[in-house]
């Protein structure tokens, strides 16, 4: 098709109508006869030109697909109305809980509807103090986010990085405490990087600058430099790079004291390799500390000569152990704490004591120990949530934010000698919690496992089987799914509507076997997992195939993907964000390639290409179905998950669907993969996804 064509036939969409259940007349994206061989298996993809998201073709078609959405959208009756209680329950204010650094304390603020959150220095806890950095000044539009900090030793200096744009690359820029001033220090093509200060600089991890393709072509070689105050990025001085293996990740971190530097390295396996180095000696080497990067080991904290770490290293569930400078290797570490029946999901040490939070079924618990281990009490917690403490090693001051699905984040200080919680901070809200109920149960999947699910709704809501119901997971990366809170569920749950949040294979809620019965050839396992959750919810009355919604981002995309193709049937509607729906060639693109450890590759196997091809969301599509309402969401400088994955299954389900079910993607610009994105453009998003939602469903209404 020629672009000339290709935009009369798009405007032509624009002037048309759009209706609930009336098919509609999808922009046509360009095509060619791209095939690739897999083990002698031809597979074809036609929508290859996609993947170029600087072509004038692609992004005509973008424009065009933008247009229908919106278009569609708008004809929704009740969207305004929706909008405006979003923004309501979304204008609460939020804060961080306070960080000790040099006598002075830290944390952020947002006063409900601001972009960015901004963070502020003070003298005391609980009193306003001044703005030590507004990022709502970076940019006119609130798609500069600020994403870390660290202070130099001598607290003269605090190190920043922001993204642009939601984009994962990272800029480092540094402000002098005492005067409040930039200097101007600036680094950029940073990415999965802080800075680790040590002397009068600091240590940075970046790639060479691209020559084309900043947001998809793939990344190779990451080095670490060290950079000195007052000098051009240009000056800097490569650290370590590792040219023999170009697809990992590497970092570095300092103690407290900069008597100890650690070297991680990752993207290879489940877990990372560690090096140590001790810099009290001149020109000390680095020492491997373990050899097996299947497994975790991340330093808590040094006390003297002694490295406190938590590992997974025989103990699936965790365990902390700790490690003496002159004799690092694992084979010399002694057990802190031992493994429990519950994971370890969080470790601290916070006063001179152990803070450590377990996952409970999915649910948080917390400890405090002595730093030998000796138990000292458990810590109360207000209720069924998930629970996040700050603190720094030698300073008392101990607080913890606590949320649960209805109530945002609340913050208590900690009495580490009496045990006492006292609330700090507690936001007011425009909705009441309390009108809302959570409950656990335990289901089983399709081999029998038992699966926890949270299930959130209105109290005194009937289970008739026809209750509106968004179904939500993930499933994946170690990533553990507990009780959090965000607005955007809320003019949902108020209008009669039901959450479920299942935390699946994948994860990490019940340490690392749970994860790994979720990868590779075990993927199945993830949607079985997700499917059975909505058999569940519909054999017990809570909804029905007519009412039922999933809804999944990044690997959650791939996730709600693979169970539509799977299982078309099961559900009304689709919301795919982000997704990874490219199974044969998400390896290609950015750092798709670290994801090779939950999913394998395409090219490694006859087998692990069989069984990717098996479910990949974009390869399972098929002529002739009824698909569910589906929604994609994408966005154009996502350099995690890029559109092209998107772009690709959205095209191939608009040609496939046989239903009267609307398949629309929408495209956010300016964005990314969801970090960083400002409150405005959250707002704009959730009122259509969950616009798209409710209008779907028989007899949906706001």
């Amino acid at each position: 098709m020629n672009k000339t064509l290709f935009l009369v036939c798009a405007a032509a969409l624009i002037i048309a109508g759009c209706s609930r259940q009336t098919p509609l007349d999808y922009p046509q994206a360009m095509k060619d006869n791209t095939s690739d061989i897999y083990f002698g298996v031809e597979v074809k993809d036609p929508y290859r030109p996609l993947e170029d998201d600087n072509s004038p073709e692609t992004q005509a078609w973008v424009e065009a697909q933008n247009a229908l959405t919106q278009k569609y959208m708008a004809q929704i009756p009740f969207r305004d109305k929706l909008r405006s209680r979003l923004s309501e329950v979304w204008n609460y204010e939020r804060i961080s809980a306070p960080v000790k650094r040099h006598g002075k304390y830290y944390y952020s603020r947002n006063d409900g509807l601001q972009n960015q959150s901004v963070l502020y220095v003070t003298d005391e806890p609980g009193t306003p103090g001044k703005v030590l950095l507004d990022p709502n000044t970076l940019s006119d539009d609130g798609t500069v986010a600020f994403t870390g900090s660290s202070i130099s030793k001598d607290g003269k200096y605090m190190a920043y990085t922001i993204s642009r744009s939601g984009s994962d690359w990272t800029e480092i820029y540094v402000l002098d405490l005492q005067s409040g001033k930039h200097l101007e220090d600036h680094i950029v093509w940073g990415k999965f990087t802080d800075a680790a200060w040590h002397g009068n600089g600091f240590y940075y991890s970046a790639y060479d600058a691209p020559s084309e393709r900043a947001y998809s072509g793939k990344n190779e070689l990451h080095k670490i430099y060290y950079h000195k105050i007052g000098t051009a990025q240009s000056e800097d001085k490569l650290y370590f790079s590792n040219p023999k293996y170009p697809l990992r990740f590497y970092s570095l971190s300092l103690n407290d004291e900069e008597s100890m530097m650690f070297l991680y390295e990752s993207g290879m396996g489940n877990g990372n390799l560690l090096y140590v180095k001790d810099l009290t000696k001149k020109n000390a080497p680095f020492v491997k500390m373990v050899d097996d990067y299947e497994l975790q080991y991340s330093p808590i904290g040094t006390v003297g000569k002694h490295i406190y770490l938590y590992t997974n290293y025989g103990a699936s569930m965790g365990r902390i152990m700790v490690a003496d400078i002159s004799k690092p290797g694992i084979e010399n570490w002694k057990e802190v704490l031992g493994e429990s029946k519950d994971a370890i999901d969080g470790v601290y040490i916070i006063g001179g004591k152990l803070v450590v939070t377990y996952l409970a079924d999915a649910c948080s618990r917390a400890a405090l120990f002595n730093l030998d281990g000796k138990f000292i009490r458990d810590i109360e917690l207000p209720g069924i949530g998930s629970v996040y403490f700050a603190g720094v090693q030698d300073e008392p001051d101990c607080y913890y934010s606590f949320t649960s699905i209805t109530s945002p984040a609340t913050i208590y200080k900690y009495d580490l000698d009496s045990g006492e919680s006292s609330l700090y901070a507690q936001p007011k809200l425009a909705f009441n919690p309390d009108d809302f109920t959570t409950e656990e149960i335990f289901y089983p999947s399709k081999d029998g496992t038992q699966i926890p699910m949270f299930i959130t709704y209105k109290k005194g809501l009937k289970l008739n089987g026809k209750n509106p119901t968004l179904l939500y997971g993930y499933g994946g990366f170690n990533v553990s799914m507990t009780p959090y809170f965000t607005p955007r569920r809320i003019p949902f749950l108020e209008n009669g509507g039901i959450y479920a949040q299942p935390s699946i294979r994948g994860g990490g809620e019940y340490g690392k076997e749970w994860h790994l019965a979720g990868t590779k050839m075990q993927k199945q396992n993830v949607f079985d997992d997700f499917i059975a959750a909505a058999e569940w919810l519909i054999a017990n009355k809570y909804t029905d195939s007519k009412h039922i919604a999933i809804m999944g981002g990044s690997n959650g995309g791939l996730l709600v993907g693979a169970c539509m193709t799977q299982r078309p049937e099961l559900f009304r509607v689709v919301i795919s964000q982000v997704g990874v729906m490219d199974m044969l060639r998400y390896h290609k693109f950015t750092i798709g390639w670290n994801w090779a450890r939950d999913f394998g590759t395409s090219e490694e196997s006859p087998e692990m290409f069989e069984y990717l091809y098996g479910y990949s969301p974009l390869h399972n599509l098929k002529q002739g179905v009824a698909y569910p309402a589906t929604l994609i969401t994408t966005a154009d400088h996502d350099d995690r998950v890029v559109p092209a994955h998107s772009f690709k299954f959205a095209a191939t389900l608009q040609d496939c669907q046989a239903g009267p079910a609307p398949c629309l993607i929408r495209v956010d610009v300016k964005a990314g993969h969801g970090s960083g994105k400002p409150v405005s453009m959250q707002i704009d998003e959730y009122t259509d996804i969950y616009s798209f939602i409710i209008y779907n469903m028989p007899g949906g209404k706001y």
